[in-house]
């Protein structure tokens, strides 16, 4: 069975497709909790302000906005449940690999760091499976990691334009989160997956010009 030494920090060779893949799900998991929690207060202003505008006889306006930018409940539904299953299904092969080395496993976010850490041996079918959810096209790719998280700002929002600051700054937010939960500087790979959503953040906020 191929291996790295347990006793090696995995930051190459097979423990770093694992430790990549976690990153992505530890990336995507933050700033969707940030983005969430972003769209609640933009969705909270917003409905302040269509009280506001009924109050001062400008109902019909906030209407018509609320009216081409709803946000997809179901599509937002759907997308966390999505994650939620990957994430978990992911790090229950993590925890059942780090079982049968006999090392605990830390608690809540500190899971993150441990893999980070990367004091455990990873066999080739784990690595192999790691290795093809990163790869283009794979569920934690840059691509596909990217393209989640802002499908899911958009579902929040309706897509409105007007919005994606806003929401680019709860991306920007999760993400230092997740740097801090991860215990120092991301995967390289996790670069690509920044630049992949600022320039989608870009591409959408320019839709208020067209």
């Amino acid at each position: 069975m191929n291996s790295v030494n347990s006793n090696q920090p995995v930051r190459g060779g097979y423990g770093a497709y694992a430790s990549y893949a976690a990153n992505a799900g530890q990336i995507t998991d933050s700033a969707a909790d940030t983005i969430g929690k972003a769209a609640n207060t933009e969705e909270e202003a917003a409905a302040k302000s269509r009280t506001d505008s009924y109050e001062s006889s400008q109902a019909q306006n906030a209407t018509e906005t609320e009216n081409v930018y709803k946000p997809n409940a179901e599509l937002v539904s759907q997308l966390k449940q999505d994650l939620e299953n990957q994430k978990t299904r992911f790090l229950d092969t993590v925890k059942d690999m780090l079982n049968k080395q006999g090392i605990q496993i830390a608690e809540g976010d500190g899971v993150w760091r441990q893999i980070a850490q990367g004091n455990f041996s990873v066999d080739a079918e784990t690595a192999a499976a790691a290795k093809e959810s990163i790869s283009e096209g794979g569920y934690w790719s840059p691509e596909k990691t990217s393209e989640r998280l802002i499908s899911y700002a958009k579902a929040l929002t309706g897509g409105d334009p007007s919005k994606a600051e806003a929401m680019r700054e709860a991306f920007l937010k999760g993400f230092e989160e997740a740097e801090k939960a991860w215990g120092g500087s991301l995967p390289d790979i996790t670069q690509k997956t920044y630049d992949l959503t600022m320039q989608a953040f870009d591409d959408w906020a320019n839709e208020a010009d067209q």
